[in-house]
């Protein structure tokens, strides 16, 4: 069996590891050790900050609801409830698109979750 070198792969992941560590400062950049401890680091928190990502904008729809529905006489849960009883069937998202982007779309549908 002939000896397997090792040099070539060697030298590709070195050179993704250095390529991810593109835009670091100093050693971060430039030494192996630092940049594969600072790479492993910035997936780790990558991978939890794509869920805080997701709960942020969630409550900056929340925000956005609760003061458009203030605006008309009504509190969030209030407006909330009266949406599931009325069976809207729109998400946060949609209903704060709606309330900062059309308000008179936004207004008939507090009046009529409201006679509901």
């Amino acid at each position: 069996m002939s000896k397997v070198k090792w040099g070539v792969a060697a030298r590709r992941r070195r050179k993704k590891l250095l390529k991810a560590a593109k835009g670091y400062r100093g050693a971060r950049r430039l030494h192996l050790l630092k940049a594969k401890e600072t790479v492993m680091r910035a997936k780790r928190y990558a991978t939890r900050d794509r869920k805080t990502h997701k709960r942020s904008y969630r409550n900056l729809w929340v925000i956005r609801l609760n003061a458009a529905a203030r605006a008309k006489g009504i509190t969030y849960s209030q407006f909330m409830a009266a949406c599931r009883k009325a069976k809207i069937q729109l998400n946060r998202k949609q209903l704060s698109e709606l309330a900062v982007n059309d308000q008179a779309a936004f207004d008939s549908l507090v009046a009529q979750v409201t006679s509901a």
